[in-house]
């Protein structure tokens, strides 16, 4: 294992890093000794520099998977320009030929680096060249579009516990900038990790100023934001549930003299690049969007991020707030809460979740031979959804009705005859999972609610320990979050203390306060518990 002075000399003389960053020498260490790692760290906490200095340090080639195109190009110019043993991109705007000599380079040995989009890992052949080349280490970035209920959900990111077996299972190192204790148990799970180092560190950004304002009706959010506009300055980005709205939004404010702009998954391609070109080299003011702006944007002036509607969860308004102050400079973010809201993302959530009907179509559909049917196909023939049908595939491969295939394929491997066991499994896997989602919204409720330090119960939801207040809060600014705060009790539940419930069964303390703990359960999600009754009537105990 390298230690850390050799870590951060190799870091110095390479790549120029002055000193390392918190969690990357840990992480960098636990790879180069050959483990399975999970690292989650903040945006711009250098963890591309990561799997860069764990490559150097193993023999062998290094895959990283990254679902976002831009990146891949950036990574392989920064590395093209330094002693590492060179770095391609391989992906759908790469030519054949190029691909077939990337391929041949990496399997000669002359290359360290090759960066793939994972919808690219799809072919025998492509497969069959990475088994010989014999990668050392299998690199995850975005680890947490895994996560089947995730708003940045990547159906391709389901067959690579697949496909780093079928290459040889070299190391494999996850990366993410958001990960709550259920998402890093989901990426562990269907990433395959065996005992992994789990590498957590830095999610406070304390230049960003949280705060929520109420609005009773939606006619007050564009003046809402204007006022933000008008105090934070530009350019910032307004979040929105809808397409329509961002349509909406981005006229009503360029109709009152803001450079606005709608970015949303329905626009073509070729639009949704042309707005964060002109974002990005700040031709715009603002971005009004769904969620489907942000992975893979690195503006580093940004000072305000406004939610006008209530995310799903925290990990998305943690992510996406995080996409302001990048610079260091003070930023903003402010989310519109109207309690209403929250019936749209309830309607949403339950559109994603595959129905107890779609595993039985699934299972009579692939049922009774030995055959691989290829994913698309099979969507195809059942008119599902390619989100919602992986969604299904992975909750039946748990129950151990198929497996998915490294060439996006699933094959039946269960037996006929228990069927109905394995449909029984799969949706009661499916409602835990809708438990959880549920629960995460009351999180995101509580969070807009909440009169404590709003940087302590984000922090907390994390599991990084915070005592406010935090004096850059709405909270902490009227000084509601000082007087909770004296008046909190002391407990003996603390913030990631395992816990068992009497009629829950295990789950983690996110965080304790002085009349409430709050524990997520596996099957029941986050439940926020009277300290009293608990106290009282002893339904919890530590493990």
């Amino acid at each position: 294992m390298a230690t850390v002075p050799e870590i951060r000399r190799l870091a110095a003389r390479l790549f120029g890093y002055a000193e390392l960053r918190p969690g990357q020498a840990e992480a960098v260490q636990a790879v180069s000794d050959g483990r399975d790692t999970l690292a989650v760290l903040p945006t711009g906490a250098g963890k591309s520099a990561i799997y860069q200095l764990a490559a150097v340090l193993r023999p062998g080639p290094t895959v990283v998977v990254s679902p976002l195109l831009a990146l891949q190009r950036d990574q392989v110019e920064a590395l093209g320009g330094r002693d590492v043993g060179g770095a391609v991109e391989w992906n759908s705007t790469v030519r054949r030929a190029d691909k077939r000599a990337a391929l041949e380079q990496l399997a000669g040995g002359d290359l360290e680096f090759l960066l793939v989009a994972p919808e690219s890992l799809v072919r025998e052949d492509v497969l069959e060249q990475l088994e010989a080349a014999g990668p050392s280490l299998f690199v995850v970035d975005e680890a947490h579009c895994v996560s089947a209920w995730g708003h940045d959900f990547r159906p391709d990111y389901l067959r690579l516990r697949e496909i780093v077996v079928r290459v040889g299972r070299p190391s494999v190192l996850a990366l993410t900038a958001t990960a709550a204790p259920p998402v890093r148990a989901t990426i562990i799970e269907r990433l395959g990790l065996r005992d992994p180092a789990v590498v957590v560190r830095g999610f406070d950004r304390p230049n960003i100023h949280l705060a929520v304002r109420p609005v009773r009706e939606e006619p007050e959010k564009v003046p809402a934001v204007r006022e933000v506009i008008a105090a934070a300055g530009t350019p910032g980005i307004v979040y929105v549930a809808t397409r329509r709205r961002a349509e909406e939004v981005a006229a009503t404010l360029g109709d009152e003299g803001v450079l606005a702009v709608p970015y949303h998954a329905g626009l073509p391609a070729r639009s949704r690049e042309s707005v964060q070109d002109i974002f990005m080299a700040g031709d715009v003011e603002v971005v009004v969007a769904t969620n489907a702006f942000g992975m893979g944007v690195d503006k580093a002036d940004a000072r305000f991020v406004v939610h006008h509607d209530i995310p799903d969860s925290l990990d998305s308004y943690y992510q996406e707030i995080g996409r302001a102050g990048r610079d260091g400079r003070p930023a903003r973010a402010v989310l519109l809460y109207r309690h209403e809201n929250l019936g749209v993302r309830r309607f949403f959530a339950a559109g994603r979740r595959p129905r107890r009907r779609d595993y039985a179509d699934v299972l009579q559909q692939v049922a009774g031979d030995d055959a691989v049917h290829p994913v698309a196909e099979l969507g195809a023939a059942l008119g599902l959804a390619d989100g919602r049908l992986r969604s299904a595939l992975a909750r039946l491969e748990d129950a151990g009705a198929v497996r998915l295939t490294a060439d996006d394929g699933v094959r039946a491997v269960g037996r006929a005859t228990d069927a109905g066991r394995y449909l029984e499994e799969a949706a009661r896997a499916s409602e835990a999972e809708a438990e959880l989602e549920r629960s995460r919204l009351e999180m995101m409720r509580s969070f807009a609610e909440t009169r404590r330090c709003r940087r302590s119960v984000l922090l907390a939801y994390f599991g990084e320990p915070f005592e406010g207040p935090c004096d850059a809060c709405d909270n902490c600014d009227a000084g509601r979050a000082e007087a909770v705060a004296s008046a909190r009790a002391s407990t003996r539940f603390g913030a990631a203390q395992r816990v068992r419930h009497v009629e829950w069964g295990e789950g983690e303390v996110v965080r304790a306060d002085d009349d409430t703990v709050v524990v997520v359960f596996e099957d029941k999600g986050y439940r926020t518990l009277s300290l009293h009754l608990v106290e009282e009537r002893g339904l919890l105990e530590i493990v």
